[in-house]
């Protein structure tokens, strides 16, 4: 793979989330959905972006992550949970693993 083919993809990849972003915009006002269908949509959000974390939290590569990535991510989750501010969670995460890792928790 050379490099304009990795411009190429990235360009279309952009073009592509503009376009989505757009549409979305514009069709608000003329697509009615029903409340069912909105809380839907709402519930599909948290799902996918759920399985996005679960996934990047035990999965390296195509190997399963140490203990000491999965606590972090537990212990960002608590603090999210109980609504401490981004950069809280953050620090959380990342120091909880990096403390694991130095005691020799992989």
């Amino acid at each position: 793979m050379n490099t304009a083919t990795v411009w190429i993809g990235i360009l279309v990849f952009a073009c592509g989330s503009y376009a989505l972003r757009v549409s979305g915009v514009l069709l608000r006002a003329r697509v009615m959905l029903s409340g069912f269908a909105e809380k839907t949509l709402d519930r599909a959000v948290v799902v996918l972006l759920l399985a996005v974390v679960v996934t990047s939290t035990i999965f390296t590569g195509h190997d399963v992550a140490g203990p000491a990535r999965v606590l972090g991510v537990v212990a960002g989750g608590i603090c999210a949970w109980f609504r401490a501010p981004l950069v809280v969670v953050v620090i959380a995460a990342a120091g909880t693993t990096a403390l694991l890792r130095l005691s020799g928790v992989s």
